[in-house]
This record gives structure tokens, C-alpha cells and sequence, in this order.
């Protein structure tokens, strides 16, 4: 017996009334999960806490207030988004009404990760439902508190005839993925974004596939050490490095390496303390599956800072390894930890050179004093999100990408000139 077969019927019969295409139904959906947001604050900080060991200064500003913003944003340029498009003629259209219509795509299915539960589940929720699409949420069985929030309090703020969540693993979502949709949203790894794919390809259906990659960091010999320090051990150990932008691997010069190992003690003394463990900033391994892989990097190269490790608490401490070989396993697959390798370079075009022998990266940082340089690595990298010091996401900017990263630029919004959101 098919499980989902009830549940998408009565969702396509909805989509099929035209009930959700009305702007007013929209905004109502959207300020119904803002209210979810406002009124179960306390108790998303908590599941997230026991998930992810997320500190409630870093639940708030990395998974509600940015989904919050997502809404607010959604709320403010609804109408406008909706909008007929006018367009130029030619010559065979002189006589005729040219325009371009948003219209959603239908019944939406938005496969969520497990490292930012809430932010990676919403953001694609608020798209697809200010599109006017309906919609099946599927949370990531991992991050297992989170996904009962998610199941059991969200659906109470949305109109369940065009909204459903769904449960289960690997098993479960091959059964799903056997419907036909017509559009899938997929965050996660490149291994499942294929899987995703195929099914999706079966039904010519388009997708959106959020995929990692191994984010190369290129400091230059002319930076402050502590300056850069300070930036990337933040966000490599932000959410314990169960970040798909975080810069994932150094390339620097020796001279640059001996500067920069002292910098970034200090940096991760000065965020976390002289005993990490019992830091209420530093979180915690998803699993136990993920943190014996991690571990086992732990032997590559040479252990420089930190590598303290308990298997009881899923902890790993912030880690730096040297003297690495590229062929190493550290450097074949996206880290998703707090464990950063710094391999040497000598200058700029072998730090490309390296880049390009690798798959595309999502993002790419770079780190000097030498504006050149920013404009060499964005053009000579096949690259994802670009470069730069200092640079996460913006509501307001398409985020292109290529090959692994993303295969579908249009989103939710149909035609609509709607952000493809990280």
C-alpha cells in the first residue's frame, strides 16, 4: 500500500481548486509561519540544543531571525513578484500583448537537511509558498527533535489542504521520490543530490539541488595572520563546521603558515576558552556515524591545534592539521567538521592551478591586501559563489552556480526573478 498516495491527491485537488493562488492566501500562509517562528521560539532552541548542541545565540541569529527575514522579505515584495512582466516585441508580435506570467509550478517537494533544520527547511517553505505552490516537507530524519517540532506544531499554522510533512529515512523518501512532482527542492550531498536527480529525471521534473563542496581559502602573504585568524576560525567552527560555505582547506605559503597557526590558537582561545569542550559556544556532532568519520581524518597529516576527541559526547575540538598530501582523505570529500587543513602553495597560480584539478567548490575566499588578487581567483577558478573575505548570502542576490552545486537556477517562483537562496 502507498503511504503518500492519499496525502498527494488531496494536495493536487487543492493546487487544482486554485486555492493558493490568490496573493491574500499566500500572504496569510507566510504570517502563519512567522507565527510559528514567534510563538515556538523556545522550543525550536531547545530542539536544536539537543540535536546540533546549538547555543541559543546561535539558534536565533543562523536559523530563526534568518527565516524570519526570509518571511519578511516574502511579505513585502509579494505582490510586485506576482506581477506580469512586460517584454519588447519583434517584429512578428508588433500586434500582440507581450508579457511574461508567473504561475507556480504545483505540487512542490522540498527535501530539508540536518545542519541548519530550520533555516534549510523554511527557506524553500517561504518561497514555495509565496508561489502560490503546494507543497511536502520532508525533514531530515537526523536531526531527529527538530523534525518532531517540525511535524507536530508546524502543520498547525498552515492550511493542511495544501501543506503536508512527511516522515521517515532513506527508505521512505525513495517511496516519495517515485511520485511525480513538479519541482523538487534537495538540500544535502552530492551522493543523494544524484539519487534525488534520477528519480526526478524519470518524470522530467526540475529540480533544485543544494549540494556541498570542498571551499578552498587562499590567504595571501601580505595579510594580517590575526585578521584572517579571526574570520575563518569563526566560520569554520561555527556550527562545529557542519557548514556547506564554510572555507574548507587553507592554501598558503610556509612563511604565511607559520603566522597564521599562532593567530588561529588565539582566535579559537578567544571564542571558545582554553577548554572547548565546555565551551556553551561550540556544538556538537550530529551522530555517532558522522563523528567516527571525522575522527578518523584526524590522522592526516600532522595535528597542529587541537584533535581532542570523545566518542561519549560526539565532541571534536577545533582542529588545525598541517603538512597534508593532497591525496590524503581529508582532501577528497567535503570535511563537514571542525577540522581545517592548511596545504602550501607557492603563490597565487599554483593556488588556482590546485583549485581547477579539483570538483567545483561552492564558494571560494580570498584573503589580501592586493585587490588583484580577488580579481584573479574569481576569474582563473571555476568557482560557485565567488570570492571574497567576508561573504555568506544576500536575499536580494541570484546565487548562480554550476555543475555539482546546482542545477536549477528558476526556484519556486516559476519565471518570476526570485533569489536561489543558499
Amino acid at each position: 500500500m502507498d503511504p503518500f498516495a492519499d496525502t498527494l491527491q488531496r494536495l493536487r485537488e487543492t493546487f487544482s481548486s486554485g486555492r493558493t493562488r490568490p496573493a491574500e492566501f499566500r500572504a496569510t500562509q507566510l504570517k502563519g509561519l512567522g507565527r510559528f517562528l514567534q510563538e515556538n521560539k523556545q522550543l525550536l532552541q531547545e530542539a536544536l540544543a539537543q540535536d546540533l548542541h546549538k547555543s541559543t545565540f546561535e539558534s536565533q541569529v543562523s536559523e530563526i531571525s534568518i527565516s524570519q527575514s526570509e518571511i519578511n522579505l516574502a511579505l513585502r515584495n509579494l505582490r510586485a513578484w506576482m506581477k506580469d512582466e512586460k517584454v519588447s516585441k519583434n517584429l512578428a508580435t508588433q500586434l500582440d500583448s507581450a508579457f511574461i506570467r508567473k504561475e507556480p509550478f504545483g505540487l512542490v517537494l522540498i527535501i530539508a537537511p540536518w545542519n541548519y533544520p530550520v533555516n534549510l527547511t523554511l527557506m524553500p517553505l517561504v518561497g514555495a509558498l509565496a508561489a502560490g505552490n503546494c507543497v511536502v516537507l520532508k525533514p531530515s530524519e537526523i536531526s531527529k527533535s527538530t523534525e518532531k517540532v517540525l511535524a507536530e506544531v508546524l502543520p498547525r499554522y498552515l492550511d493542511q489542504s495544501c501543506f503536508a510533512v512527511v516522515l521517515g529515512g532513506p527508505e521512505e523518501t525513495g517511496q516519495l521520490l517515485e511520485h511525480k512532482f513538479d519541482h523538487i527542492f534537495f538540500t544535502g550531498s552530492p551522493r543523494v543530490g544524484k539519487i534525488v536527480m534520477t528519480a526526478a529525471a524519470k518524470h522530467l521534473t526540475p529540480v533544485t539541488l543544494e549540494l556541498g563542496g570542498k571551499n578552498p581559502c587562499y590567504v595571501d602573504d601580505n595579510c594580517d595572520p590575526q585578521t584572517v585568524a579571526n574570520r575563518v576560525a569563526w566560520f569554520r567552527y561555527f556550527n562545529t563546521g557542519q557548514t556547506c560555505v564554510a572555507p574548507d582547506y587553507i592554501l598558503c605559503s610556509p612563511e604565511t603558515q607559520a603566522r597564521l597557526l599562532p593567530a588561529l590558537q588565539s582566535a579559537i582561545t578567544r571564542f571558545y576558552g582554553d577548554d572547548p569542550r565546555a565551551s556553551p559556544d561550540l556544538g556538537r556532532i550530529i551522530n555517532h556515524k558522522h563523528f567516527q568519520r571525522l575522527r578518523g581524518l584526524l590522522s592526516c597529516g600532522r595535528v597542529a591545534i587541537g584533535g581532542q576527541s570523545d566518542d561519549s559526547d560526539r565532541y571534536i575540538a577545533p582542529t588545525v592539521l598541517v603538512d597534508v598530501q593532497e591525496t590524503e582523505p581529508v582532501m577528497q570529500e567535503e570535511i563537514f567538521g571542525p577540522i581545517l587543513p592548511i596545504l602550501n602553495v607557492r603563490g597565487l597560480d599554483e593556488a588556482i592551478d590546485f583549485i581547477n584539478r579539483r570538483e567545483k567548490p561552492l564558494a571560494l575566499y580570498a584573503f589580501s591586501n592586493n585587490s588583484q588578487v580577488g580579481l584573479d581567483s574569481g576569474g582563473g577558478s571555476r568557482r560557485g559563489g565567488g570570492w571574497g573575505s567576508w561573504s555568506l548570502r544576500s536575499s536580494h542576490r541570484s546565487f548562480g552556480m554550476v555543475a555539482l552545486l546546482a542545477l536549477s537556477l528558476s526556484f519556486l517562483l516559476g519565471a518570476a526573478r526570485a533569489p536561489l537562496h543558499l
